[in-house]
């Protein structure tokens, strides 16, 4: 009986089917280097021949800048509205038991005293819309870099 042979394995890594065999050099002076690492570090990339590739090529990237200021100011508004919910169903529950539990004069005050309240709140939230609107506008001037044009 003949037996079979089995191919010799080398071992190693397969190799790739467009292998990426061309490579070039260039050389910075310390304030082109400077600028270049700027742009890289902007750009997000983990990898700088990926970045200097899509350079040449002329793809955008976007710039990601992360603002310890504005990550805050977006989780204390988002705390804002969660308790504008909540005093939006505390007044609700308010104005049910004014009429269920108290005389009409009496409900009818402290109704007056509660719409006071709530102008002063419609005030502030006017305010808050405001200042959110020129947070935005501040943030969407930053924009993106484009390479290569």
């Amino acid at each position: 009986m003949e037996q079979k042979k089995k191919p010799f394995n080398k071992g190693g890594r397969k190799p790739k089917l467009d292998p990426r065999t061309h490579r070039y050099s260039l050389n910075l002076d310390d304030v082109e280097n400077a600028k270049f690492l700027a742009f890289y570090d902007q750009s997000g990339y983990k990898v700088k021949a990926h970045f200097i590739k899509n350079c040449i090529f002329g793809k955008s990237f976007k710039v990601l800048r992360i603002d310890k200021s504005k990550v805050d100011y977006y989780i204390q508004l988002s705390q804002l509205f969660s308790q504008f919910r909540s005093i939006g169903i505390l007044y609700n529950q308010t104005v049910k038991e004014l009429h269920s539990n108290f005389a009409e004069k009496k409900a009818l005050a402290l109704l007056y005293k509660l719409e006071r309240y709530t102008v002063e709140l419609v005030k502030t939230n006017l305010q808050i819309i405001a200042l959110t609107k020129q947070f935005e506008a501040s943030y969407r001037e930053e924009g993106t870099i484009s390479a290569g044009k």
